[in-house]
Formats: structure tokens, C-alpha cells, sequence
């Protein structure tokens, strides 16, 4: 089992507000270049995703939510058909029957990844992943990095984390960003 951290990210490390759907000024960056970058299976998920669980909190959940279902290519066929974990403290599994195979993680964030025996895929929902990083449970980030620089908004790796070695296993250009994957180091 890997917890797999994938995210659209500017060359400054931001990753609010890529599709500005929070309305925020800089929002949309990742959008802007085109579809290249944003369309299918971006992040190389494969099997992951299909054997996996993707793990999102409630905002992300609430927007994917509204936009996968009404689809039908095939990478949408295959979001829709993975199983969702929701973190949230609002939602019960009665709200999340609006995207197929979702249902809100039954006790503590930590705790359950710990236990889960699949591939666990943490998109954008930036709380959680912090919460993750702070327990030293992202094995890998997978970041297509957009050649935007924002100055402000909220950054993937805060200045206050700690130290982390990653080796970078993938990089290669996507549309006008580049895909990177970079894992722990085997020990």
C-alpha cells in the first residue's frame, strides 16, 4: 500500500484555486494553458486507481461531486467507478449517493490510512494531505507543475514542515506542465 499525493502545483509551490472554483484572483492557473495538461488520466494513476481508494475531503469531494457523474468518457467511467473515501465531520453517506462509490471515512484520518490495505490516492484537499505529511504517511507526489509563479495562496509543502529526502522517479512534459513523480527513497 502506497498514499499517493497528486495535485497541480505552480512553479512556486501554490496549489489553491487551480480551476477557479473557489473564485479567488489568481485562480484558474492550471487552466489557462489548455486541456493538454488537465484532461484523462494526467497523473499516470493506471491500476491505482482502478485497485486503489481515493481519499478527498469535503470541499473537493463537494466540487468532484459535481462534475464526474455526468460524464462518460473512459478516464471519467473509471473516476466514477473507483471507491471514494469523503473526510468529513458535515457529510453522511446518504449526502455522498451523489458520486457512485463514495461514502465518508468511518474514524480517524490517521488511523484508517494506516489500516488500508489498498493504494490510497489524496487529490488536492490540502488539510488532509498536510495532516499526512505531518505523520510521515505520503509515500509519493505526483505534481504536474505549471509554469505560473502566484507569490501567495496556499503552498503543498509549508515552510514550517520538516526536512524530507524524495527521489524523483518521473519527469516528463505534459501539455505546458511537467508531470513528476517523486517517492520516498527504499531503505
Amino acid at each position: 500500500m502506497s498514499v499517493i499525493v497528486i495535485e497541480f502545483i505552480t512553479l512556486d509551490g501554490v496549489v489553491s484555486d487551480p480551476d477557479w472554483s473557489a473564485g479567488t484572483p489568481p485562480g484558474g492557473w492550471a487552466f489557462r494553458h489548455g486541456p493538454q495538461a488537465v484532461a484523462g488520466d494526467k497523473f499516470r494513476l493506471g491500476r491505482s486507481l482502478d485497485d486503489g481508494v481515493m481519499l478527498l475531503g469535503r470541499t473537493t469531494w463537494q466540487l468532484f461531486s459535481g462534475l464526474w457523474p455526468d460524464r462518460d468518457d473512459p478516464f471519467s467511467t473509471r473516476m466514477n467507478a473507483a471507491q471514494k473515501l469523503v473526510a468529513s465531520r458535515t457529510l453522511t453517506d446518504a449526502d455522498t449517493a451523489a458520486w457512485p462509490n463514495s461514502r465518508v471515512l468511518d474514524g480517524d484520518l490517521l488511523d484508517v490510512v494506516k489500516r488500508e490495505t489498498r493504494d490510497v490516492i489524496v487529490t488536492g484537499s490540502l488539510s488532509l494531505v498536510h495532516q499526512l505529511m505531518s505523520a510521515d504517511l505520503v509515500d509519493e507526489y505526483r505534481l504536474l507543475t505549471f509554469p505560473t509563479v502566484l507569490g501567495t495562496g496556499a503552498r503543498l509543502f509549508p515552510s514550517t514542515g520538516g526536512h524530507v529526502d524524495l527521489e524523483c522517479v518521473l519527469a516528463e512534459p505534459v501539455g505546458a506542465a511537467v508531470l513528476t513523480q517523486h517517492r520516498k527513497p527504499a531503505h
